[in-house]
């Protein structure tokens, strides 16, 4: 199976898509119980936690709790927006930066300026790009646009189409005139996140139970013959390399090279956020600047916000990672 393809379809009650490529799953999302990222409330300031340095807020949804909170006091409305799938227990984290987010395009609320993706490297491009986004400039009203690399080589009227509708969405939520506590926009269903985050082709209905199987193995192998365990446990996600059959000198190394290219995928297939220990397979100390450059560069391009940070003395390696998607194992158990 060659190039890319989204199907979607539904287990136990839930919606589900997934994105292939190249006979490879490469992704999975999956509906919650949680409230969806990209919904947005009109939400009351309940009381600050000083020591975290945020507030909280009164949803119809729950608490949620802004962090890095600045200028609000208790009593305070204002527009939030989910910013990520609360953990069992906890406030929903949101943020009062508001995005609208579509297929081609994202409206940046009190961010005023049009912007073209940085991956979309054509000059030529970018600045036709720019000028059809400049037509709906007196729409934005002091607010801003950024146009999505997914723009690239797409018809220009349906660029246009998608940009006049974000814009609309925006003007929505900011011209409500409520003053209660209210969810004044619902985060995107499975189907349109999967138009959101996958552009590349049209997603197709189809059964999707064999490629959640396979996201919710623990066991996983490596191009290079060797294999990967990823198991989360109450406290954090643990990450096993082994060689398997390769017996060579440098079968540590390639195993774990191999192994560091693929560990985003893996966390963002099950869904797994936290902290994330990784014991690699064994190999010689003077190694470990390459895993670690290959591990850098591999998230870099993940799309989910990572932070690496560094080796331990028992020579596993400890990063953090932000909780994005819901726990595929939470939501099958």
């Amino acid at each position: 199976m060659k190039g890319h393809a989204i199907y979607l379809g539904s287990s136990r009650g839930r919606a589900v898509a997934v994105l292939v490529s190249n006979g490879i799953l490469e992704d999975v999302l999956v509906d919650a119980d949680a409230p969806r990222p990209g919904a947005i409330y009109r939400a009351k300031a309940s009381r600050p936690m000083k020591g975290q340095g945020g507030m909280f807020f009164d949803t119809p949804d729950g608490s949620a709790f802004l962090r890095g909170a600045k200028g609000y006091a208790p009593g305070d409305m204002a527009l939030v927006q989910v910013a990520g799938y609360a953990e069992p227990g906890k406030a929903i984290p949101i943020t009062d930066r508001i995005l609208c987010k579509s297929r081609y395009a994202i409206a940046t609320a009190g961010a005023p300026g049009i912007n073209v993706s940085r991956s979309i490297r054509d000059e030529e491009m970018r600045a036709s790009l720019r000028d059809l986004a400049s037509l709906q400039q007196d729409r934005l009203a002091g607010h801003g646009l950024i146009v999505r690399s997914a723009a690239r080589e797409t018809p220009s009227e349906d660029v246009a189409n998608d940009v006049t509708r974000v814009i609309d969405i925006l003007g929505l939520v900011l011209g409500d005139q409520g003053t209660g506590v209210e969810k004044l926009l619902e985060g995107p269903e499975i189907a349109d996140l999967a138009w959101q985050e996958w552009p590349q082709v049209t997603p197709v209905e189809s059964d999707v139970d064999s490629w959640l199987r396979e996201a919710l193995r623990a066991r996983a192998k490596l191009a290079c013959g060797g294999t990967l365990y990823v198991e989360p446990t109450h406290a954090c996600v643990t990450v096993d390399v082994n060689t398997g059959p390769d017996s060579s000198p440098a079968a540590g190394l390639k195993t774990n090279i191999v192994a560091a290219k693929d560990l985003p995928r893996h966390l963002r297939l099950r869904g797994l956020g936290g902290q994330i220990v990784v014991d690699f397979a064994p190999m010689p100390k003077k190694h470990r600047p390459s895993v670690e450059q290959t591990l850098r560069k591999a998230f870099r391009s993940d799309g989910i916000e990572t932070t690496l940070l560094g080796w331990t003395n028992m020579g596993h390696f400890e990063l953090t990672r932000k909780r994005a998607r819901p726990p595929l194992q939470e939501i099958f158990s």
